[in-house]
């Protein structure tokens, strides 16, 4: 690493705050200890970063996440050595699998006593090498400026993630030169940017010839930044193909426009699912085919020609064989394909045939659901929530399990960065911080955590960061008083045995709040709904909302494990039978 421009001699420490500042951080979620304390003096003496001191090291992580998904600016941690770190570890692990940019900075015991298995040690190194995109033990405080710098670069360049750098106590307190022209990062990592001309070629003509073509979007999209959706809906309405999205793309593409046929996958729409199992050329952008989407893998879209477009060449015929590979920014190589579009003058096929079959699966209705008068249904929760927050451009959070499906179903999107959740990993306890997360880095916004009453309790101590930095974040939590997936799988793969999966003993959600010094509101009335939610939406404070809802409604549509994608179950009642070994190996 070069060193150029060197100043006066500072603390580690220092050098890392100074380094934070340079990289224009402004706010970081941790949590002190005793191997981050030299970290914590320095920023006392710098009041440009705030500091978010949450409950639990997992919270500051979750909050990170949030902070990043809302702003598309790296999120930045601090947490002490050992416990600290590791309590960290799923944060990082959920951050890698949905390619969340974020810089998490650990204590570590002195140099000197590393393997010596001192008081609060981890091998913080080993231990993520597994879920970060680097890492880093830093033995010499000369080297700081330079290694944060290229966490930085490696963290939000190519395929985001997050980068861990282990900073011992000794290198905090001692002395190096500092100089900000220290990094080398631009030469060591160079992910691709721009795709090769012939490719993109290859693939518009392919496009352009497509007699039934499906656009299958991903979060790829969102992390490439805003333009890369505006450019999403520029190639869509030159093509005229229809979209679909997995869960973490929600946005991408307005849920709006006719175009739009819902989220595919386990949980997604009829005819976003039948879509994608007969097109003639499917364009994945920003997508992985992940398990949840495709179903049984030798019975995916058997007959269509697949073109994938992917910042990350590891995940290009990793888990589907396709027929073009494209590895670019997807937002870069989206604005290729509309370049090279219009530089030939192409025009879309004749799309009529197609569009008619999809105006036929999307009559099966797939997202109905039974209505009630004596009892709120979770999906009617949702929609009502919906309407009554559209206006205020909502930013929502969730966290996982039944009540993520349905807003993911039910709560449209028509904008980037408004659809916070943990997909890859499937965390629970995510969507609280996050919500933080997201509220510290746009305070007047409306920020909705979606919650289920076993999910919220998690992370639930992180209320207290919301009333400590005054929040306005609100908790809607759909109480079934079941761990609704878990009891959702039970019933339809092991015959009802409810194995632990009832909520015994929870709390009283509304004087839960008023501990906390929130808002406390209970609902349980179909009819007193929309009231309860206008009261949740005109307090100008945090908010958590104990929505009673059916106990026993369950998620659909659904592909059972170990199906076909085609192979949906639409109603309760198409339950049938007990799925073999194989099957409950894959749920």
């Amino acid at each position: 690493m070069l060193r150029t421009g060197t100043v006066a001699e500072k603390s580690g420490a220092n050098i890392l705050i100074e380094a934070l500042l340079a990289q224009g951080v402004d706010t970081v979620f941790g949590y002190p200890g005793g191997a981050v304390l030299p970290i914590y003096d320095a920023l006392f003496q710098h009041p440009k970063i705030r500091h978010v001191l949450v409950r639990h090291e997992a919270g500051a992580a979750h909050a990170a996440e949030g902070y990043a998904r809302a702003t598309g600016k790296p999120g930045v941690v601090l947490v002490t050595s050992g416990p600290g770190a590791t309590n960290a570890v799923t944060g990082i692990a959920d951050a890698f699998m949905d390619s969340i940019p974020m810089v998490v900075l650990t204590g570590q015991v002195a140099t000197n006593l590393i393997g010596s298995d001192a008081f609060q040690e981890a091998d913080t190194v080993g231990i993520t090498r597994h879920c970060t995109k680097h890492n880093y033990l830093v033995k010499d405080p000369a080297e700081l400026g330079a290694v944060v710098a290229e966490a930085f670069h490696i963290a939000t360049q190519g395929r985001p993630g997050p980068v861990v750098i282990d900073i011992p106590k000794n290198v905090q307190v001692a002395s190096a030169e500092y100089g900000r022209n220290a990094s080398n990062a631009a030469k060591r990592y160079v992910p691709p940017s721009d795709a090769d001309f012939a490719t993109i070629t290859q693939a518009v003509e392919l496009l352009a010839k497509a007699k039934a073509p499906i656009l299958y979007t991903g979060g790829g999209i969102i992390n490439s930044g805003p333009d890369a959706s505006e450019a999403l809906r520029e190639l869509q309405a030159l093509c005229g193909a229809p979209v679909t999205s997995t869960l973490m793309g929600l946005g991408a593409f307005p849920a709006s426009d006719p175009a739009w046929l819902g989220m595919l996958g386990m949980h997604g729409t009829y005819e976003a699912n039948m879509a994608m199992n007969q097109c003639d050329v499917m364009l994945c952008l920003g997508a992985r085919f992940d398990d949840r989407v495709t179903g049984r893998l030798d019975a995916f879209s058997p007959g269509s020609t697949k073109i994938h477009v992917d910042i990350d060449r590891s995940s290009i015929n990793k888990t589907v064989r396709v027929d073009l590979a494209v590895v670019a920014d997807v937002g870069k190589a989206i604005r290729q394909m509309i370049s090279v579009w219009n530089s030939r003058k192409l025009k879309a096929a004749d799309l009529g045939e197609w569009w008619q079959r999809i105006k036929g699966w999307r009559s099966v209705g797939s997202l109905n659901y039974p209505a009630s008068t004596a009892e709120i249904m979770p999906q009617y929760a949702i929609e009502r929530l919906y309407q009554l927050t559209k206006d205020r451009n909502p930013i929502i959070t969730t966290e996982v399990g039944q009540h993520q499906m349905w807003a993911a179903q039910h709560f449209h999107f028509d904008a980037p960065n408004k659809w916070l959740t943990s997909g890859g990993l499937g965390t629970m306890g995510y969507g609280l911080p996050a919500a933080i997360g997201a509220q510290m880095g746009h305070p007047q916004a409306l920020v909705i955590d979606i919650a289920g009453e076993a999910s919220i309790q998690m992370n639930i101590q992180e209320m207290g960061t919301a009333t400590q930095y005054r929040l306005p974040v609100k908790i809607f939590i759909l109480n079934n008083e079941w761990m609704g997936m878990v009891r959702q799988w039970q019933q339809l793969t092991y015959e009802s045995r409810y194995s632990n999966s009832y909520s015994d003993s929870l709390p009283d959600f509304v004087a839960l709040a008023e501990a906390y010094g929130w808002k406390g509101i209970r609902c349980s009335d179909p009819a007193k709904l929309d009231k309860a939610i206008a009261e949740m939406l005109a307090y100008d404070g945090p908010v958590m909302f104990d929505c009673r809802v059916s106990k026993e409604a369950n998620c659909f549509p659904m592909i059972p494990s170990g199906a076909a994608h085609t192979e949906m179950l639409l109603h309760s009642d198409e339950v049938v039978g007990t799925m073999d070994d194989e099957a409950k190996a894959l749920v």
